[in-house]
């Protein structure tokens, strides 16, 4: 079955979306195609259909596929918590925690895992679009490697290099891959794409003839910078420090915390011309016209909240109140709102018990069992309808039987909290600003006219021009013969 794998020469040069991309444009052609991540590590998780956790880029990849996202696009995950140790999430469920030096000691243990889910994959489609993670070239990896050549080599993929211009030294990079790689597993890549590039293509051809000249590998494709890939959610949290601010009147401010987990909540109110979306980095002070400030989710809500404390934020967030500015919190930014957060098993870190921010009556218990499915329904103050997702460790319980609930779930269930003069919420719900009614009762409370528009619908509509604009660009059909290479 044919199938094809990108690599990049490091991270964040744009492998998810050109495997988006991708994924839509043979779709487009009649393809039945499936995408394919071996392993990943995000805090920004999607959920599947059967109560799983995959990244968030695969849940996008599949989307440009025209199908539903399933475990088995990416069957190993890992949810960092700390500069050092990751939760494991395999086929979909917590297989446990590990210290970065113990994953990379056992993380050879999980081919068969990796391989079981690819052969699922490949017998369901007609191409598999397989994206790496970091880079081949960190050679200190290699061994027991899942990610890139260890996989590709195992599954007897092929492989298209990826350059990303616009940092600097894509001639480098690219040839320097070449240069660390042993033979074999330079002999998987078959090509090389440019990627992110401005200005006239053809000053480029001698590069790219040189590339191809020093590494023997096929050029398939110079990819100008496509505007159409900022409709799209990024994964990967360092894509925030860049993010564009709008220039509109409202502000609405988040503070990222260290373990940041599913900012893409965000990315509907960042397209609103009404809104400027603030994504406060440590070490600033939240905006003090802010009309509304949102807690995020986080992988380390106990840790994360002494970290919000640290930069002050508490003190921003009790200025910001009395003001009377609007205030929520969204999963693990919800558990902080409340009065308590304990830890009696060590989830988290130590066991411990906190004090949180108190501005809801809620306390949350940490526990082993984790809460991981898709839901719909309404929000109790103005009927407004939502669909969305929760992924979160724990219970939390309302303390104040007279505590008006903020959403009604269409299984009967509740979620979330609402004070008394309805300018602190709190909820668990992620992906609550998709629906263009939730997130323009949101706005109508700032004074703000949404503009109407279904994130998803926005997103689709972008899958399409990506593909559109990659048609023109890359060599698809020498892509497609170099997917049918595999397992020969």
């Amino acid at each position: 079955m044919p199938a094809i794998m990108l690599q990049g020469t490091g991270s964040d040069v744009g492998k998810s979306v050109l495997v988006a991309g991708l994924c839509r444009l043979f779709t487009n052609r009649g393809l039945n195609v499936r995408p394919f991540k071996p392993q990943n590590m995000s805090n920004n998780a999607a959920v599947t259909a059967d109560g799983g956790e995959i990244g968030r880029a695969q849940a996008l990849q599949a989307m440009a596929c025209r199908t539903s996202p399933t475990v088995d696009m990416n069957p190993v995950l890992l949810k960092p918590h700390s500069d050092i140790g990751a939760q494991v999430i395999v086929h979909g469920k917590v297989r446990g925690t590990l210290g970065a030096s113990d994953f990379q000691s056992r993380k050879g243990e999980l081919l068969e895992a990796v391989l079981a889910s690819y052969h699922r994959l490949h017998d369901q489609c007609d191409l598999v679009i397989v994206e790496g993670a970091g880079s081949p070239a960190e050679t200190n990896l290699r061994r027991g490697d899942i990610a890139n050549m260890g996989f590709a080599r195992a599954a007897d993929v092929p492989v298209a290099l990826v350059g990303d211009i616009d940092r600097g030294g894509v001639i480098a990079s690219i040839v320097g891959t070449r240069a660390v790689l042993d033979d074999e597993d330079a002999a998987m890549i078959r090509g090389f794409l440019i990627n992110k590039f401005r200005g006239d293509v053809r000053l480029f051809d001698d590069g790219y003839a040189d590339i191809a000249r020093r590494t023997g590998w096929r050029g398939l494709g110079v990819i100008p910078w496509l505007a159409a890939a900022r409709q799209l959610p990024a994964e990967d949290a360092v894509v925030l420090d860049r993010q564009a601010q709008g220039q509109a009147i409202t502000t609405i401010a988040v503070p990222m915390l260290s373990r940041i987990a599913n900012f893409d909540d965000f990315d509907p109110l960042q397209h609103e011309p009404g809104v400027r979306l603030v994504m406060v980095p440590p070490g600033q002070p939240l905006p003090g016209d802010a009309a509304m400030v949102i807690l995020p989710g986080t992988k380390a809500t106990i840790a994360d909240l002494a970290f919000l404390r640290a930069q002050g934020w508490d003190v921003d967030i009790a200025a910001h109140v009395r003001r009377g500015g609007q205030l929520l919190g969204i999963c693990g930014g919800y558990q902080m709102l409340g009065t308590t957060i304990s830890d009696p098993n060590g989830i988290e870190g130590p066991s411990q018990t906190v004090s949180g921010l108190g501005y809801l009556p809620a306390s949350t218990t940490i526990t082993s069992d984790k809460r991981v499915v898709a839901v719909s329904g309404r929000s109790l103050r103005d009927g407004a309808p939502f669909t969305g997702y929760e992924i979160h460790a724990g219970r939390t319980i309302i303390q104040d039987a007279g505590t008006a609930v903020l959403l009604r779930l269409n299984d009967g269930g509740e979620d979330g909290c609402l004070s008394a003069n309805g300018q602190i919420a709190g909820c668990h719900v992620h992906g609550l600003f998709d629906n263009p009614h939730q997130r323009a009762a949101w706005l109508n409370r700032l004074h703000v006219t949404s503009d109407g528009v279904d994130q998803t619908h926005r997103i689709d509509a972008a899958l399409d021009t990506l593909a559109s604009a990659l048609e023109k660009v890359v060599d698809a059909d020498a892509i497609l013969a170099i997917a049918q290479t595999a397992g020969r």
